[in-house]
């Protein structure tokens, strides 16, 4: 094929969202602040959530608010130099969270990072998923539930909104999200998952 079919914007746009949205915040932020490496604590996803099981909410801060600023940043930045490809860089940047090349695949479940590039692509879904996410977060006080309703109100929001070429997309990362929350799953069915501030087995 030809070099500038290979290297076009679709591959540029893909290229730039997986390695944004590969970066591990949450083990960065941890190593940086002596904390030790956060795939060894807890449950040893790389997330905010886990980051907070460190006793340093500071750091849990930081972390959720970069994960969902490297989505934003994958799709305003293609907009701008690739427009017309920003969704392309949207999906890269949520698998590049989920499955780092740097970390052998075993990334983040991808809250916070949908979250940015769902408020990047149509900021009103971005306004939903926030009210799903940290209502859910302030009441039940589950972050798998919370994480996992926010995803699945993404597209039905996108439907309601008229925005029917997010849909599909957006099932498509909302289903990720939920398959990447399997042991939460698994836990809250035995009734074992911890809430948020309590310690887990």
């Amino acid at each position: 094929m030809p070099t500038e079919i290979i290297w076009g914007p679709p591959t540029w746009a893909l290229l730039i969202g997986y390695l944004l949205g590969s970066i591990p915040f949450g083990i960065i932020l941890t190593r940086a602040a002596g904390a030790g490496d956060l795939r060894s604590i807890g449950s040893g996803n790389i997330g905010a959530t886990n980051v907070l099981r460190t006793g340093r909410k500071g750091l849990a801060a930081a972390t959720l608010i970069l994960d969902m600023l490297k989505g934003v940043a994958a799709v305003l930045l293609v907009r701008h130099w690739l427009p017309g490809e920003e969704v392309l860089a949207a999906a890269a940047a949520f698998v590049g969270h989920c499955y780092p090349i740097w970390l052998k695949f075993r990334g983040g479940k991808g809250v916070a990072t949908l979250m940015g590039v769902v408020t990047a692509l149509y900021w009103p879904l971005g306004v939903v998923y926030a009210v799903v996410w940290l209502g859910l977060l302030a009441t039940i006080r589950i972050s798998a539930v919370a994480g996992m309703t926010a995803a699945v109100s993404a597209p039905l929001a996108a439907a309601v909104m008229g925005r029917f070429d997010l849909v599909l997309l957006l099932i498509a990362l909302a289903l990720i999200v939920v398959w990447k929350h399997g042991s939460n799953i698994e836990r809250l069915l035995a009734g074992t998952e911890p809430r948020i501030g309590k310690k887990r087995d």
